[in-house]
C-alpha cells in the first residue's frame, strides 16, 4: 500500500463528515481532465509511510470522523483491504473513490465490511468511454458490473460525473443516467482546472449547460444535484 499524498483535513470530500484524504498513485485511465494528474500517472508515492499515517490518525482520531481514499485509482493497490480495515479498527469511517473498473475487488471490500461510503465516477456514455478516459480498451462492462454491485450493497454511495465542455454535451447525461438507472444519488460536478491536469485548454460547462444536463439526467433518476455552480 503506497500513499502518494495526504490532505490532513477536509469538510468537502466526505459528505457530512470531518475527514482527511489519502491519495494513492497510479491509474488504469488517462482522463484528460484528471485533477490529480501527478498521482494518476504514478509519479507520487512514498512521501508518507504507513507508520507515519497511522500515527497521524491516532493523534487526530478525536477530531476526524473518517478517511477518504482516492487516487489515482485506489483499487489498484494490492494491500488496500488491510489498509482500510486498519483505519476502521481506529473507529473511523472509510469513504472510497473508484472509477468502477475493478468490480471483483470492490465486491470483496464491501463483503468484508471495509467501506462505509463509495463514490464512483461515471465518465461518459458507454460509446464515449475510450475517448473521455483516454483508454482505448476501456471495458464499460466492468463499469456496469460495479454499478450493479454498489446498488445492491446496502452501503452508502454516490455516482458522479465531471462536466467538461470539450468531452461531453448536456444530452450525454441522459445516457449516463441510464447506466445507473435505479441510483438514488447522482452528482454532476463542473470541471475545475486544478493546475495538475493531463491535457490543457479544457473548460467547464456554462451554468445554462449544467442546468440542461441536470434536466436530461432527471428524466431517468429521482435525485440529481449540481456541484461547482
Amino acid at each position: 500500500m503506497i500513499i502518494a499524498g495526504l490532505q490532513k483535513l477536509t469538510l468537502l470530500d466526505y459528505p457530512g463528515k470531518v475527514a482527511c484524504t489519502v491519495f494513492t498513485p497510479g491509474c488504469n485511465l488517462r482522463c484528460p481532465y484528471c485533477h490529480n494528474a501527478t498521482f494518476a500517472l504514478g509519479k507520487g508515492g512514498g512521501e508518507i509511510t504507513l507508520d507515519e499515517f497511522f500515527a497521524f490518525l491516532k493523534k487526530r482520531e478525536s477530531v476526524l470522523d473518517g478517511v477518504c481514499v482516492t487516487g489515482g485509482e485506489p483499487l489498484m493497490q494490492k494491500d488496500l483491504e488491510r489498509f482500510l480495515k486498519d483505519i476502521k479498527n481506529l473507529g473511523l469511517l472509510v469513504k472510497l473513490d473508484t472509477n468502477g473498473f475493478y468490480p471483483q475487488k470492490l465486491a470483496r471490500l464491501i463483503e468484508g465490511g471495509a467501506v462505509d461510503y463509495i463514490a464512483m465516477d461515471i465518465k461518459a456514455p458507454a460509446e464515449k468511454y475510450p475517448e473521455v478516459t483516454g483508454a482505448e480498451d476501456a471495458d464499460v462492462g466492468l463499469v456496469k458490473e460495479s454499478v450493479k454491485i454498489i446498488l445492491g450493497s446496502g452501503v452508502k454511495y454516490e455516482f458522479r460525473t465531471t462536466a467538461v465542455k470539450e468531452l461531453l454535451n448536456p444530452e450525454d447525461f441522459y445516457d449516463m443516467a441510464k447506466l445507473i438507472d435505479g441510483a438514488g444519488a447522482y452528482f454532476i460536478q463542473n470541471f475545475v482546472d486544478s493546475g495538475d491536469i493531463i491535457k490543457e485548454n479544457l473548460h467547464p460547462f456554462s451554468k445554462e449547460e449544467l442546468g440542461e444536463a441536470k434536466k436530461f439526467a432527471e428524466k431517468v433518476l429521482p435525485f440529481v444535484s449540481l456541484r461547482g455552480v
